[in-house]
């Protein structure tokens, strides 16, 4: 078969199923709905994760340690050990806080500076603020950096609370599993779908697929247009999902801004970006071509002329 008479046809068959849908605007919005709502669930929850951690600004990553030296270690060894902190991999910033430096702080933050005043001396020790690489904050590394920091005769405490991070991570892996999971189950329902649709127009047009086949055609040819309707359904789907995604935005916009600014924030919810358009795009085309395909190719074996 030449190219150009290949592509002729299925440009035919896209417009005529187009057509067919065109004709039964009810009937085809109605599936329209259910699909853009199933690619727009887990789209939906994946956009929550994703300015659950943009709001947070990443502090889930962002672990410290405080290493309390003894308090006869002077300033100028604390200068020593914070270089030779800085040199182990692993570690990607050492601050050293003096004793006058922390006195001073817990003064202005703690208002006990009444208090403080009656002191003789201070009782605070130089302290090492570290902070670990990124990508070496797992509880393993930071167990680790603990142990080294912690067999240094100088130190005498070295405090390191992950909990509260360790319980982030979790929730945010928690609802990554989410999203997956809602986006396998949701991907199946798009399957049943689209494919008891296409089942439902096979046999509304059983007696002309029975006389296509009886003029010679294949059920290649047959399936085509099915295809097409298929993969139309997916794109009317996905396209509906990114306006309820876009209109969840704007919905919420308003009173996310309003919470930000109550803590003191700027913070603006963000919109779907080109790669989550993208893969809802990309999943209902797949989605609703794989569907079509499963019915018609299970359904046109049994349909066959009559002698």
């Amino acid at each position: 078969m030449r190219p150009g008479v290949f592509g002729t046809r299925h440009v035919q068959a896209l417009l005529g199923s187009f057509g067919r849908l065109a004709r039964n605007p009810l009937a085809t919005a109605l599936t329209l709905l259910v699909i853009g709502l199933a690619l727009a669930l887990p789209a939906a929850l994946g956009l929550f994760v994703i300015n659950a951690q943009a709001a947070t600004g990443g502090f889930g990553n962002a672990v410290d340690m405080s290493v309390y030296l003894e308090s006869d270690v002077s300033v100028a060894k604390a200068q020593q050990l914070a270089a030779a902190a800085r040199a182990r991999p692993g570690v990607a910033q050492v601050t050293v806080i003096t004793a006058d430096e922390g006195l001073r702080q817990f003064r202005q933050y703690s208002g006990f500076g009444a208090a403080l005043d009656a002191l003789k001396s201070n009782p605070l020790p130089n302290v090492l603020h570290v902070v670990p690489q990124s990508g070496a904050s797992s509880a393993a590394d930071l167990e680790s950096l603990q142990r080294y920091f912690a067999a240094w005769p100088e130190v005498d405490i070295v405090q390191l609370d992950t909990e509260w991070v360790l319980r982030f991570n979790a929730i945010l892996a928690v609802l990554r599993r989410l999203v997956l999971i809602a986006a396998v189950l949701l991907g199946a329902g798009v399957l049943a779908v689209v494919g008891n649709t296409i089942r439902l127009e096979i046999l509304h047009r059983r007696a002309e697929i029975e006389v296509t086949k009886l003029v010679g055609g294949s059920n290649a040819f047959v399936r085509r247009p099915f295809l097409y309707t298929g993969l139309l359904y997916g794109v009317g789907g996905a396209l509906l999902a990114s306006a309820i995604l876009e209109a969840a935005v704007w919905v919420l916009d308003p009173s996310v801004a309003t919470l930000a600014q109550l803590y003191g924030s700027r913070y603006a919810l963000q919109g779907p970006s080109g790669q989550v358009l993208a893969a809802v795009f990309g999943g209902g085309m797949a989605l609703g071509w794989l569907g079509a395909w499963i019915s018609a190719h299970r359904h046109l074996r049994s349909i066959e002329p009559r002698a």
